[in-house]
């Protein structure tokens, strides 16, 4: 069974993400969703636990679930949610033959 983290640690991912890295939402959402001849309009990351992290990917005005493994395999701890987005994060612009900025 995956971790399941406190509900103001989601809650505080979530915020950052939707505010500071919607460009990276959608990034990763283009990189891992599966083909359609639909662009990738938007895409909200809507949760997470140890195992994945999770998004809402709106296409041709239809919205479905995009769920990535963290790269790094199972975690339970919150330093390891930034880690494993980052590395989420390089792994789409990987896919996408995209040159990743520098984190932080």
């Amino acid at each position: 069974m995956p971790h399941i983290f406190d509900a103001d640690v989601i809650t505080a991912v979530l915020r950052h993400m939707n505010g500071d890295h919607t460009d990276d939402n959608l990034l990763i959402a283009r990189a891992f969703a599966e083909s359609s001849d639909a662009e990738i309009t938007d895409a909200e990351m809507t949760g997470f636990d140890g195992e994945t992290g999770v998004w809402n990917v709106t296409r041709g005005g239809a919205v479905s679930e995009l769920r990535v493994e963290w790269p790094g395999g199972p975690i339970s701890d919150r330093p390891a949610v930034r880690r494993e987005v980052v590395a989420v994060y390089d792994a789409a612009c990987a896919r996408l033959g995209i040159e990743p900025r520098p984190h932080a």
